[in-house]
């Protein structure tokens, strides 16, 4: 039987940490876990009896890093580790099974046999506990799963892997995985929605395995990314994973409080694996703040909320498994009650509901009857059309639409750079608009998020291309009212093409919530029943609880005064029940006809929206050209040659480097610094602005090698990932701010001695030091670090990193916790001097 035999139906138990546990028994810092499946087999595979005995029926292989950038120089394969770890686990339920186990991890009704792999690792790994007499059969109802953790890289556009090499490295784990045995892929501590897009594509195009997937929340139910808990487990469940939920970061206690929000946007199954509360310091050594007790009452809460896969992260021995089995013992998880089916897309910010109030679609980024956007098409100046997307949601669109179709252009390159290039800078939503089929799949891979995808309409062809695309990649789906026989000239006939394209998707495993039809508005000067059709069409499925989308402005083509003509049909649509309109957001008249429907039909409550924009208000302006973003305002956006050239031309204005740097950027970063504070803007903004500003600060670098001399050398701060620990996001992070702040960073990398640390101190007289870890087990590093630098310098030392808490950072010696790279950007200004 296969896990989704008892998924949903019976309480599912993951182990708890191992990390830890391998630490405990001897495992130095700087030693990947990964390596003690082959050299240290016994070790892993008592941990994973432990487990079993305590009553976890789901092991966690110890794969967690087992990727080619992580193994590289370990001596071993990726292949190598999975193969030995799939060994101790079978191990570990044979160790377990035979010394007795809780009845209640183990259906009745369940029966396996399992395949045994072939001693493939006999001669490299003799001696080591690896031996074909491993690979023993489970009893029924246990299972393996091949756990795949992030990368340790952020991928581009802001970091350097690209997305299809880290589908690559996930894939090749996966093919390990298959050729082991397993019995469902993990995806887990995911803090990045599109990492988590690699892995789980890696996973669905390399195997047929069951796919679960959990990422790690901050307290707010964000990622690191900016995505909060609705858009990450609406982008999985679109992707196709069997089940989602939480892991690591937080404690029970939280992971509890953001169960619900998970619940009202999926009837999928719910994992939660969280940590023992946070990691603190005592008598010398790392410890938790949730105890076993704590933890499984905690733990009935979150069963409580949904949880049908219950487990632990960080700081979680078999103790902890045992008191949650013990209190869940009996109980079967709770069905998700039934509600409507949610009509969302998302980028990597927060998810845009079609149920809640009519939806905005900016259609400027389209090159028909745009002389200016063909010439930046032709040029590729993706610049000029991240600057058309912000223009239209700064003037309200909530979505933007983007079509890039133009002859003579590779669409497949224009349509994928513009939605890369536009989900650097915002995270709203885009409409993919292409009838080009494979620049629609590369731009749908590539994306970030649950797309909305334009458009299927109702001849096979179009069907039979478009609707296997939008089920692989998640997305929501336009489908036009339209067939091999025309547009027909009657609501019925549009109703029944309607019925055929939402008939033909479910047959495809799309459901109806995922289908919004567009009714085609025709200009009503070639036949005056053509609005009346468009809102007997749209009224007749708001009653079948379909949604509509459709581009208003045509109704007007060949019409003086097009924009009363639009903002009358707009409201008219409105009133009948469209749900979405592609339109100019940047019209003054159909704004103004939304807003008022918004606040007349109580989408718009207490009419605040509506106050709020027009109260004492100077009449509207329009939007600043695209060519008159100041260098403040382009920093800010995160767009880098707007910047450079706002840089160019301040300088031949005669502005003194200094003074840009003082009047602009840094109150630009400043700007965006307190956003990020605040959680009003995440991490992809933080880093398209500091890019920004790196590009003007190249612009002004230039200007002082020339001579101008204005410049001085910065201040140096020394900044490393400790002893150990390989993860260098938070450092690359950090680096970026201090350096676009103006100051001297010698980054020493990653895995650095402490001894290392102290020398680059002394050879730069460095004031201030920045260390970070990601790891539970390197945290020891760092206080080494930490004790050294002590010893022999009089530096500040600034620490940070995902396992860090200003208690931690205090208990183990150092000046200064960042929480975040705002925060150290804070503390350096404050050594040094105010900026």
């Amino acid at each position: 039987m296969s896990v989704l035999d008892f998924l949903g139906k019976e309480i599912l138990y993951f182990d708890g940490a191992m990390g830890t546990r391998l630490q405990a028994a001897g495992m130095k810092p700087g030693e990947l876990p990964e390596v003690w499946n082959i050299t240290h087999g016994d070790v892993v595979a008592e941990i994973h009896a432990s487990y079993v005995k305590a009553g976890a029926n789901i092991l966690k292989s110890n794969t967690f890093g087992a990727n080619a950038l992580k193994m590289q120089g370990s001596g071993y394969t990726v292949e190598e580790a999975v193969l030995a770890a799939f060994a101790n686990a079978r191990k570990g339920f044979q160790k377990a099974n035979e010394t007795g186990q809780p009845d209640s991890v183990i259906s009745d009704s369940a029966s396996r046999s399992f395949s045994e792999i072939s001693g493939s690792l006999q001669g490299k790994a003799s001696g080591a506990g690896i031996a074909s007499s491993d690979f023993i059969k489970k009893a029924p109802g246990q299972f393996i799963a091949l756990d795949l953790g992030p990368t340790g890289k952020l991928l581009a556009p802001y970091g350097d892997l690209q997305f299809e090499e880290a589908v690559a490295l996930y894939a090749e784990t996966v093919r390990a995985g298959v050729k082991a045995k397993a019995d469902l892929i993990l995806v887990e501590t995911m803090s990045d929605t599109y990492e988590a897009k690699a892995a789980i594509l890696a996973a669905k195009e390399n195997s047929d395995l069951p796919v679960f997937v959990s990422f790690t929340f901050d307290k707010d139910g964000k990622l690191l990314n900016g995505a909060d808990v609705e858009t990450a487990v609406l982008m999985a469940e679109g992707l196709g994973a069997d089940a989602v939920g939480f892991n690591c970061g937080l404690g029970p206690d939280l992971v509890a409080r953001l169960m619900p929000r998970a619940r009202v946007v999926t009837e999928l199954p719910l994992i939660a694996n969280p940590n023992a509360g946070l990691p603190v310091e005592k008598e010398g050594k790392t410890v938790f703040t949730t105890g076993p007790e704590e933890f499984a009452e905690y733990m009935l809460d979150v069963y409580r909320e949904g949880g049908a896969v219950l487990g632990g992260c960080c700081g979680t021995d078999p103790d902890y498994i045992r008191l949650l089995a013990a209190r869940t013992q009996g109980q079967k998880p709770i069905a998700a009650q039934r509600h409507r089916a949610v009509t969302a897309v998302t980028g990597y910010g927060a998810p845009v509901y079609f149920d809640k109030m009519p939806v905005l679609i900016g259609e400027r980024i389209n090159p028909t009857g745009k002389p200016l956007l063909k010439e930046a098409l032709r040029n590729g100046d993706m610049d000029y059309i991240c600057r058309l997307g912000l223009e239209q949601l700064d003037h309200g669109a909530h979505i933007l639409d983007v079509n890039t179709g133009l002859p003579g252009l590779d669409e497949r390159e224009t349509l994928s750079k513009a939605v890369t290039h536009l989900q650097a800078i915002t995270p709203a939503p885009l409409e993919i608009d292409t009838s080009h089929y494979e620049a629609m799949e590369n731009a749908l891979r590539l994306y970030n998020g649950k797309p909305l995808l334009n458009s299927v309409n109702g001849k096979p062809e179009s069907m039979e291309q478009v609707f296997p695309l939008a089920k692989k990649y998640g997305a929501a789906v336009v489908g036009l009212c339209l067939d091999e026989t025309g547009i027909p000239d009657s609501a019925e006939g549009r109703l029944a093409i309607a019925e055929k394209i939402i008939a033909t998707a479910a047959d495809y495993g799309i459901d109806k919530k995922d289908i919004l039809i567009d009714p085609l508005a025709l200009t009503v000067s070639t036949d005056s029943r053509n609005p009346a059709i468009d809102l007997a069409v749209i009224k007749a499925l708001k009653e079948k609880g379909i949604h509509t989308v459709m581009g208003v402005s045509n109704i007007s083509f060949g019409l003086p005064n097009r924009d009363a003509v639009n903002s009358t049909f707009f409201a008219m649509s409105l009133a009948a029940g469209l749900s979405s309109a592609i339109m100019n957001p940047q019209s003054e008249r159909m704004m103004e006809a939304y807003r008022s429907f918004c606040a007349l039909s109580g989408a718009d409550e207490g009419c605040k929206e509506f106050v709020a924009r027009y109260a004492n208000a100077p009449k509207a302006k329009n939007a600043a050209a695209v060519s008159e973003y100041t260098l403040y305002d382009a920093i800010v956006k995160g767009l880098t040659e707007q910047s450079g050239a706002a840089t160019v031309k301040l300088l031949e204005e005669k502005n003194a480097p200094l003074d840009i740097i003082n009047q602009y950027i840094i109150p630009a970063l400043n700007t965006v610094g307190e956003g990020f504070g605040k959680k009003t803007l995440f991490l992809p903004q933080l880093l398209m602005a500091a890019d920004a500003a790196k590009a003007s600060f190249d612009e002004l670098k230039k200007q002082m090698q020339a001579g101008d001399g204005s410049g001085e050398p910065g201040d140096t701060i020394v900044l490393a990932v400790v002893k150990g620990d390989i993860h260098d996001i938070g450092k690359n992070i950090v680096k970026v701010l201090w350096e676009n702040y103006g100051y001297h960073v010698v980054d020493l990398g990653k895995d650095v001695p402490p001894q290392s640390v102290v020398e680059a101190v002394e050879k730069h007289h460095a004031k201030l030091v920045g260390l970070t870890a990601l790891m539970t087990t390197t945290v020891a590093s760092m206080e080494d670090t930490i004790s050294e630098l002590r010893k022999n310098t009089d530096t500040k030392i600034l620490v940070g990193g995902a396992v860090m808490t200003k208690e931690y950072a205090d208990a183990i010696g150092a000046d200064g916790y960042a929480p975040d790279a705002v925060a150290a950007v804070d503390y350096a200004n404050k050594i040094f001097k105010e900026k």
